[in-house]
């Protein structure tokens, strides 16, 4: 064998085992982005699970704040509907509606003290905003799982691979302004 084709071999077979392993880490990234997306699913499920406990909890003891709970339940839906078709746009949507009315029912509970008395409205509160943390921490892991998934499909010789291979960008998870300013109690009580 000639000097020559040693090194053009040698040469070939390091850009086997780069592309390999780039490969094998957009694999990895890929991977992280789908386990982030199914611990915000589960979390999701359990909330939509025990959310109508909530609801009914505080329908037996204010028949005329039905409204409110209305919009949980049609937004609850929402989000059902957009965890199961995976649409990460819908769901930062229909998140935002169900946050306020969450806030909304927890606003109304402090305004019956009756009803913030009840032990199962109060264990049912407690991990309702327990569910709350954990998605909220979840979003920040899925969004960070993305974002490492998205900047290096475009970085080379990483686009290159992914290129090759379909590897594509994923949707961050986003949520309207209004979910995110604070709640104007005084609008509540109003």
């Amino acid at each position: 064998m000639s000097v020559s084709l040693l090194v053009f071999l040698g040469i070939a077979v390091l850009a086997a085992v780069f592309g390999v392993t780039i490969y094998n880490r957009l694999v990895t990234l890929k991977h992280g982005v789908d386990k982030a997306w199914a611990n915000i699913d589960v979390l999701l499920k359990q909330r939509h699970d025990e959310l109508p406990k909530l609801v009914e909890a505080c329908k037996q003891y204010k028949q005329f704040e039905q409204e409110t709970l209305q919009r949980v339940i049609e937004a609850r839906s929402r989000v059902q509907a957009a965890r199961e078709t995976q649409d990460i746009a819908a769901l930062g949507q229909a998140e935002g509606v169900l946050r306020a009315g969450l806030g909304q029912i927890f606003a109304v509970a402090e305004a019956y003290p009756e009803l913030r008395a009840n032990e199962s409205f109060m264990q049912l509160q407690s991990r309702i905003s327990q569910l709350e943390n954990a998605i909220a921490d979840r979003r920040e892991f899925y969004n960070e799982a993305v974002n490492l998934n998205n900047v290096r499909i475009e970085q080379f010789p990483d686009a290159v691979v992914a290129g090759l291979f379909r590897f594509g960008a994923r949707t961050l998870l986003r949520f309207a302004a209004s979910e995110k300013k604070d709640v104007d109690l005084k609008q509540l009580f109003g």
